[in-house]
């Protein structure tokens, strides 16, 4: 009995996802749990699993094809099964349609009286190798000048995601410098006497946490005429890898100590790196921190992701002289920047939720985990 195997929805938001790579030829037999299709949604690209098992009879779907959630991907079958090319005709129209009916593994009882109709399919890992050359993602170090290359998908995805930042966005902008000359003293406390070793960003992530709940509407959407405000605090890092940028997700941060921040940003991190987050690690956040201090950046305006009310732009660390009892000193200092989404909040909304995380930072002891 054939089966259709259906694009699933593999994320709360999902509508639609576009085929960037398949595991499998007509003919091949697949297992169940076997990567059989890479799809990029509005998030990322993941791989998906066959839900079932079978012999691979029709793939109904190309390279680059847009479909819908619930739309056929291939058609399963017994190994010397027979599916009318009649049968396999409808389901390519109803994709082209898009008419989605149904969603996952539907099995389709076909019956067979003589048919002359002949298996037919696209090799889709014949249509990626021969498009492999644009696919490509290209080291930027290796670019010079004069030379062209092919934008790739994660660029293509995050500049339609700025563009529609910039577009439907109105922001205003904070810009805080923050004294942080007992938080790296606290710090190089911690990573001298435990196994785990903090990032400066954890203690930013549990600091905007500790703002989100007091500041709840900062975590606001807009939702028809209302503003609906999160129900838990999701904190997005921004992390760069090779061909593009992602922001992977911290969940429920306000109810998670520093040791626990850092061993959940470890993971993401690597993950990220390693091209295995899942869409779950990629969905929910209220806010977004990118941190350019490794770069040597002193401050930058960042880009408010869509969905989100605000980000967080955060520089290096400087020395800098300051006066104290007639003697001058040296602090360190950051330099924080807040782009905000006007249409959720008010420049006097942010302007307090600033000055609590700001002056957070600036008292260590609130983070010290040993109290």
């Amino acid at each position: 009995m054939a089966k259709e195997v259906r694009l699933p929805q593999l994320g709360q938001t999902m509508v639609e996802g576009t085929v960037v790579n398949c595991s499998i030829s007509v003919g091949d037999e697949v297992k169940k749990g076997d990567i059989i299709f890479e799809i990029e949604t509005d998030k990322a690209t993941l791989e998906l699993e066959s839900p079932d098992e079978g012999f691979v009879k029709n793939i109904l779907v190309s390279i680059e094809q847009s479909i819908r959630v619930g739309e056929p991907l291939l058609v399963l079958g017994q190994k010397d099964e027979t599916v009318p090319q009649s049968y396999i005709d409808s389901l390519t129209e109803k994709i082209q349609r898009g008419e989605p009916s149904g969603m996952g593994v539907i099995p389709i009882e076909i019956k067979i009286e003589n048919s002359s109709d002949n298996i037919t399919g696209q090799n889709i890992k014949d249509a990626l190798a021969n498009n492999s050359s644009s696919q490509s993602t290209v080291s930027l170090d290796q670019v010079g000048l004069g030379q062209r290359f092919p934008v790739n998908r994660l660029q293509k995805l995050t500049a339609q995601r700025m563009l529609k930042s910039k577009r439907e966005i109105p922001c205003f902008y904070l810009t805080v410098k923050t004294d942080v000359t007992g938080l790296v003293e606290l710090r190089d406390r911690l990573n001298d006497n435990n196994d785990v070793k903090y990032s400066y960003n954890d203690f930013i992530i549990k600091a905007i946490a500790t703002g989100l709940e007091k500041f709840p509407i900062m975590t606001g959407q807009i939702d028809g005429d209302m503003i609906k405000v999160q129900e838990s605090i999701n904190v997005g890092l921004a992390i760069s890898v090779p061909g593009g940028l992602v922001v992977p997700v911290l969940k429920d941060v306000n109810n998670k100590d520093i040791k626990q921040i850092s061993s959940d940003s470890v993971t993401l991190i690597d993950k990220a790196r390693s091209n295995k987050l899942a869409l779950t690690d990629l969905e929910g956040a209220c806010i977004t921190i990118s941190n350019l201090g490794a770069f040597g950046v002193d401050n930058f305006i960042p880009i408010v992701v869509p969905g989100q009310c605000c980000i967080l732009g955060v520089g290096k660390i400087n020395n800098i002289c300051v006066p104290d009892n007639g003697i001058m000193v040296i602090r360190k200092q950051m330099n924080i920047t807040l782009s905000v989404d006007h249409k959720i909040v008010n420049g006097a909304y942010a302007a307090q939720f600033m000055d609590f995380v700001h002056k957070l930072l600036e008292d260590a002891s609130s983070f010290d985990i040993d109290k």
